[in-house]
């Protein structure tokens, strides 16, 4: 990878340009879609709204209790920090966040094709530039992180740090530190490493779990020049990373401290409060056998105290009718005292035990593949008016054929861009850059498949540097003859 800087005129050449407004406009033409034909609010939502107002409005970041303003940790405040600063500029109106998250899409897709160009480097720059066109129109037509600026949530905030922060760390001065010759490449390094710190700070105040980005980076470089003779750099390398990263999360951690007693560079894992009594038994049962979204509807998301139905239990819930019978007591209990209470949580906890203990390779690889293969393989139709339901498939399609129609063409282009990115990661796996990325979404998936709930909506993030990898497939050399039977595509790789 040779040195490509931050500079729009080094990064891009003109025919690239040629594509800017085209993608862009098609790209507004279809967030401006979503926005005003299937808006969306979730219970998130209301959590960040209420955080941003009483910011603004009353200098407290907190929630109201029994009448009373007071700080909360339970929340990061970068999402509602940008909400505060629109509500500030425009108003207090959704429409008014949804098209400032349009407009932060946009820098996204233009990051997303600076990846794809750095990918590239070192092929002519035709070929980079017809590389980084393909990765703007993939990102700027991209339905899933598109159909995302129309709610108010992290996702669009966190893709642009996320992508930028990658972007940042795939330059040579960045990964190449073997290259590193003199005390002004190094100190050229060192400043990058704390850019990209730094964004990652940035962006672990939107998404708490975004350090992980860091993470893959680290491995990444101590596992390619572990070499003694490269300590040194690394050393330096990891030093001003943790830095960059520690800079904006400091003023957060300090606040809490100040004003809460504790020092919470993050957020509660849970999104807990001072006080709450965290149903941590429940959610070791439910990892024993949850991997579909639509179950944290039926179960976590009851809690605390929405009564909970036994007849949703999936059958692979339960070994044994003993066991149904055992969960069915439980959830009665919960229904009847309509809560949570410390003692009926302490029964999942050893229900949990218990079946982990009984089926280890089912609890701690089987469940997690299977999260993992869910969260990543899905039409991504939370926010639309639409079932998701594809099976079996002739009576979905006889049911609701439009409702099928759209779920399947969905699930088709979700599953495209993925076989694009893995067909690249393939070809491509000698290149640092790819082995990057793709450690990023493997420990970002692996990290998903422990939450207490499992969301498609939290690998968005990685989606323009997935498209990013796809759009390699055009990378095809420029003035070379085509031979019959052979696909140049391929060839290229």
């Amino acid at each position: 990878m040779h040195p490509i800087h931050l500079r729009p005129h080094t990064m891009f050449l003109k025919p690239f340009y040629i594509h800017l407004l085209p993608a862009l406009l098609a790209g507004l033409a279809l967030r401006l879609f979503f926005i005003w034909h299937f808006p969306f609010y979730s219970g998130d939502t209301d959590y960040y709204e209420e955080l941003a107002r009483n910011w603004l409005n009353h200098g407290v970041y907190g929630f109201y209790s029994h009448g009373q303003l007071l700080p909360s940790d339970a929340r990061v405040p970068g999402y509602p920090a940008f909400l505060a600063g629109i509500y500030f500029l425009a108003g207090t109106g959704r429409k008014a966040v949804m098209l400032a998250e349009a407009f932060v899409d946009f820098g996204t897709c233009v990051l997303a094709a600076g990846i794809a160009g750095r990918l590239a480097a070192g092929a002519p720059g035709a070929i980079r530039s017809r590389v980084a066109a393909a990765a703007l129109w993939l990102t700027a037509l991209c339905p899933f992180t598109a159909n995302y600026t129309a709610v108010p949530l992290t996702e669009v905030l966190a893709t642009f740090f996320t992508t930028l922060a990658l972007l940042i760390f795939l330059s040579a001065a960045t990964m190449e530190i073997d290259r590193i010759a003199s005390n002004r490449d190094l100190i050229r390094a060192a400043k990058n490493w704390l850019a990209g710190g730094l964004v990652v700070g940035l962006g672990t105040l939107v998404r708490p779990e975004t350090p992980l980005l860091l993470g893959a980076v680290l491995i990444a470089l101590w596992l390619r020049y572990r070499r003694p003779e490269n300590w040194r750099r690394l050393a330096v390398a990891t030093l001003w990373m943790t830095v960059g990263l520690l800079l904006p999360l400091a003023p957060w951690a300090a606040r809490n401290a100040v004003h809460l007693g504790r020092v919470q560079f993050l957020a509660p894992r849970y999104a807990e409060t001072v006080g709450d009594v965290l149903p941590t038994g429940f959610y070791a049962w439910t990892k024993t056998w949850m991997f579909r979204f639509r179950d944290a509807y039926l179960f976590t998301w009851k809690l605390p105290s929405r009564p909970i139905e036994v007849r949703n239990l999936p059958s692979y819930a339960v070994d044994s009718p003993d066991e149904l019978s055992r969960v069915s007591s439980l959830l009665d209990g919960y229904n009847r005292t309509r809560g949570m209470t410390r003692s009926l949580d302490i029964e999942f906890a050893e229900l949990a035990r218990e079946r982990a203990k009984c089926h280890p390779i089912r609890t701690y690889v089987w469940i997690p593949f299977e999260r993992a293969a869910a969260i990543w393989f899905t039409p991504r139709i939370a926010l639309l008016p639409y079932s998701g339901k594809l099976w079996p498939l002739s009576d979905s399609y006889r049911s609701n054929p439009a409702d099928f129609e759209v779920t399947l063409a969905f699930a088709l282009l979700n599953f495209l861009y993925v076989a694009m990115a893995l067909a690249v990661a393939w070809y491509s796996r000698a290149n640092p850059g790819v082995l990057l990325i793709v450690a990023f979404i493997l420990i970002r998936t692996a990290f998903l498949t422990q939450l207490q709930t499992c969301e498609p909506r939290y690998v968005l993030v990685c989606f323009p540097a997935l498209l990013a990898l796809g759009a390699q497939l055009w990378r095809r050399p420029a003035n070379r003859p085509r031979r019959r039977g052979i696909n140049p595509i391929v060839r290229s790789l």
